[in-house]
């Protein structure tokens, strides 16, 4: 009889990054370091309106659905099937990295089981968001709402319907009949524009697409190395986050399962990234948002402004309470913590530790947006440093003042940070191990 398998014992091995806090905290610059030593880097949910900008060398790079490890010339990036392709948008992105010189011909793969965001769901999706008016959520308007949309109603398609092509054509049109029907004239769209630009591209994608199931878990199988990029961040989760301000999919730990087709057993490190202070886009509850000189230094020395939008970030301090809750979620073995500089000339820093709602301390995240909008926040307050921190190589160079910040992080959180980010360039990360 076969042995059970552990998942440990002479196999592979599968980490995770994740955002911790409301996205944009750095995910991508761990991920383009880490993803140096990793056979495989994929992608397991959103889409297109996730951003992460990687500066390598001075130059920029902005990943919107590839996954950024791909700038590793010996990683083969992944799209599982929980992401949702707008197949335009990654062919562009395809074209901007090979312009910037980096090959990654036969190095990327597609999951077949992945859906496709049609132009006409970034439509509606913008339609949806103009509806709401004052109770807008603040959507990217990509199409990632109407596109998860379709399917849960079962009337999506997904990349592997590219390989009938007269079939995907017949679903295709149906798609559109039930958007036609559902909108009217306020959806304009061109069948037949839409049907020749899949005849266009059909051979292109089909040539990356590949049951990802079977290929990442073969991978693990005999002995790669696994890195889960996440995307977006657990206060977006459409269960776990300040519902209805949120995305659309499940950008916890639960997605790496669902997304990729990973079992829990395989999954070694949970690496949570979180800013030094707190930023959200869009609408939704902020309780420790700043409205002062402060939130305004916060925003133009951090170069708040998003990747995908370009909308400028809110910016508040680091929330302690929100931290926590995401630590429940998500289980971090260890914590990325980013933008540490961006504190630096501050004459005093402060981190919320507490949340009270009618005098009464609350013992966790209030699930009612109306109780958490109204929050009054408990803070601790810590000497802020001048130094420069852009020439720290290890924990033991950063000024006294911020490695009492970093310390007293970990200890309201109870987990170590791993990683301190010090500036913008990938060299810019201090490894709080390497002492």
């Amino acid at each position: 009889m076969q042995a059970h398998r552990t998942g440990q014992i002479g196999k592979g091995r599968v980490d995770v990054v994740l955002g911790a806090q409301w996205g944009d905290e750095g995910k991508g610059k761990l991920v383009d370091i880490l993803a140096q030593r990793y056979d495989v880097c994929a992608r397991v949910a959103g889409g297109s309106n996730a951003g992460h900008t990687i500066v390598v060398d001075g130059k920029k790079f902005k990943f919107h659905l590839l996954p950024s490890g791909m700038l590793n010339p010996n990683s083969t990036g992944v799209i599982g099937n929980g992401v949702v392709v707008h197949i335009p948008t990654l062919l562009e992105e395809m074209r901007e990295l090979e312009l910037a010189g980096v090959n990654f011909k036969d190095r990327l793969k597609l999951s077949d089981r992945a859906h496709i965001v049609f132009d006409f769901h970034q439509q509606v999706d913008g339609l949806n968001e103009g509806h709401l008016g004052r109770n807008k959520i603040g959507t990217t308007k990509k199409g990632i709402g109407p596109a998860y949309s379709s399917k849960i109603l079962r009337n999506g398609l997904r990349l592997g319907d590219l390989e009938d092509f007269d079939e995907f054509v017949k679903r295709l049109t149906s798609l559109v009949e039930y958007y036609q029907r559902s909108y009217g004239d306020a959806v304009q769209i061109d069948l037949d524009a839409e049907i020749a630009y899949y005849r266009e591209v059909r051979d292109q994608i089909w040539d990356m697409t590949v049951d990802t199931i079977e290929y990442v878990n073969t991978a693990y199988d005999d002995g790669k190395r696994i890195l889960i990029e996440g995307a977006n961040a657990t206060m977006l989760d459409i269960d776990f986050g300040t519902y209805p301000y949120v995305t659309s999919s499940n950008p916890s730990i639960g997605s790496v399962c669902t997304g990729l087709g990973v079992a829990p057993i395989k999954l070694s490190s949970i690496y949570g990234t979180v800013k030094a202070y707190c930023t959200r886009v869009g609408e939704g509850p902020f309780p420790t948002e700043l409205h002062d000189d402060t939130g305004e230094f916060l925003l133009q020395k951090g170069g708040e402004w998003g990747t995908t939008t370009g909308r400028s970030r809110r910016c508040g301090w680091l929330d302690i309470p929100q931290m926590r809750y995401s630590q429940l979620v998500n289980g971090y073995t260890a914590l990325n913590l980013t933008k540490l500089d961006v504190l630096t000339g501050l004459k005093e820093v402060k981190i919320g530790v507490g949340y009270k709602s009618d005098g009464k301390l609350l013992a966790g995240m209030p699930s009612n947006l109306r109780i958490l909008s109204g929050v009054e926040v408990e803070y601790e307050t810590m000497p802020g440093w001048t130094e420069d921190l852009a020439a720290c190589k290890k924990f033991s160079d950063l000024p006294p003042n911020a490695r009492a910040y970093v310390k007293r992080v970990e200890e309201l959180i109870g987990v170590p940070v791993r990683w301190v980010g010090v500036g913008a360039g990938r060299q810019h990360v201090v490894d709080c191990l390497a002492e």
